[in-house]
């Protein structure tokens, strides 16, 4: 079968799979089973393929049709410009996150020495996009999952700081490994009970639950920010900054936790996305 008439096929098949961008994805997952980029697809429309080529293919094809994220497929997303493996014991990092980042290089300058904590590292793409856009800053990336601190160094070293990063495995609601730190950055679990049951197959059957959900039925979706905010305290130098990633109805909640005077947090605000929703918390740690 030329090469052509198989991105048809798999075009049609996503399509009937109700798969979003079925065409991007069929090129996309035409690139990774024949090894080609998307110059070189385009250049090959008509080459007949092997019978090994064209069954690598179907076989992603048909784990696309059946939900399977294309960032697990390929085995890799981007995240502020950077590449990142990726892997099921992971979240994929996505656009809104990059907020995080984008705060953070507003209120620090890249001339100076930064010592950043990332709760919850996952993948490692905040500490990865903070030390990549820092150059003199050191950071800890914490994470209870052991599986996805192997990833978070792996894309340490694929974006050369790992020099500056060390890993470390832990609950970010117990007393943190390092105190007088200037940032403390984390996209926690913040979906609730009910949320989840009304998400895509896409999240819910193939991303970590527990990277997702945070409490119980009939609860906020808070209990990961409320145990991270005495131990973000506790680690932040006086007049530190906390940035969170929140959900988009949780902005309230969660100024009611950090504008509480024995939080040890001041001046504590709620940031939109792009979309205009509530996304982001940001606190600075009071000077005693």
């Amino acid at each position: 079968m030329e090469l052509g008439k198989a991105l048809r096929n798999a075009t049609e098949r996503l399509h009937r799979a109700g798969v979003d961008s079925p065409a991007l994805s069929a090129r996309l997952l035409a690139g990774k089973a024949l090894l080609r980029t998307p110059e070189q697809l385009l250049m090959e429309h008509r080459r007949t393929l092997t019978d090994a080529e064209l069954a690598a293919f179907e076989i992603l094809v048909g784990r696309r049709e059946r939900g399977e994220p294309v960032a697990y497929l390929l085995g890799e997303q981007e995240f502020y410009g950077l590449p990142f493996f990726v892997t099921p014991d992971v979240l994929i990092p996505r656009p809104e996150t990059e907020l995080l980042v984008d705060a953070a290089l507003d209120h620090l300058h890249d001339s100076a020495p930064v010592r950043f904590l990332d709760l919850g590292t996952g993948s490692g793409a905040l500490a990865v996009a903070l030390a990549a856009s820092l150059s003199y800053s050191l950071g800890v990336g914490l994470d209870q999952s052991v599986a996805a601190l192997r990833v978070a160094q792996s894309n340490a070293r694929r974006n050369a700081v790992d020099d500056r990063l060390v890993f470390v495995e832990g609950d970010m609601g117990r007393p943190l490994p390092v105190g007088g730190v200037d940032l403390v950055v984390s996209n926690p679990p913040y979906v609730t009970h009910e949320e989840y049951l009304e998400l895509s197959r896409e999240v819910a059957d193939f991303e970590p639950r527990g990277a997702l959900v945070s409490g119980g039925p009939g609860e906020d979706g808070l209990d990961h920010v409320r145990r991270l905010a005495p131990m973000a305290a506790q680690s932040l130098r006086p007049g530190g900054l906390l940035l969170v990633e929140i959900g988009w109805q949780q902005g309230s909640g969660v100024l009611r936790l950090f504008q509480d005077a024995a939080s040890g947090f001041r001046d504590a605000r709620i940031a939109p996305d792009l979309a205009g929703r509530d996304r982001m918390l940001m606190a600075w740690r009071t000077r005693d």
